[in-house]
């Protein structure tokens, strides 16, 4: 968990587990772990000094080589963002699959092929999941019409980030789940 979502279900009013959100209650100390802690040593990947492990968070504080070696350690990791200039399908507007018509937005489209193409049986591409990052444009649904009354009620725009990655979405949801519960 990242730090705010476990203040967040650490809260003195109302401290919950952070997977099942059931209530925490006050457990005994872990009296073994916390000699271990105060006989363990360990050196600090910064500036090399040895010292006991109780005492290196306070130390990691202070200490400017440590929080250097913290920065590199982020930087490795921080993704980029994307500024190259490859081509961004267009999710705004689409092609009638049947006909030589362009520039429907998702709902037109929608009732354009209701209005003009209900009784067509050709097989066609979807030009809306075409342009998605899951879509296949070389699949042909067998019943267009089914597909987009089932498929496109809604547009995808509301409810998905193109550009998030999983891990982005996941800790999105998260954070979400703590805010509303």
């Amino acid at each position: 968990f990242c730090t705010p979502c476990l203040q967040e279900c650490l809260k003195p009013k109302k401290p919950v587990c952070g997977v099942c959100r059931s209530s925490l209650s006050p457990g005994s100390r872990a009296l073994d772990l916390e000699k271990q802690i105060e006989t363990t040593e360990t050196t600090c990947n910064g500036c090399n000094k040895k010292m006991y492990l109780s005492k290196m968070r306070s130390h990691a504080a202070s200490c400017s080589k440590y929080q250097n070696y913290i920065m590199e350690g982020v930087k490795a990791v921080t993704k980029e963002p994307l500024h190259n200039t490859r081509n961004f399908p267009n999710r705004f507007t689409f092609p009638c699959p049947y006909c030589s018509e362009k520039n429907f937005d998702q709902e037109g489209l929608v009732e354009h092929c209701k209005a003009l193409h209900s009784m067509d049986a050709k097989q066609v591409v979807c030009p809306i999941c075409a342009s998605m990052p899951w879509g296949d444009p070389n699949y042909r649904s067998a019943n267009f019409m089914e597909h987009l009354q089932r498929r496109h009620r809604f547009s995808y725009d509301t409810f998905v980030d193109y550009d998030a990655d999983e891990d982005d979405i996941m800790a999105q949801v998260l954070m979400r789940s703590l805010r509303d519960k």
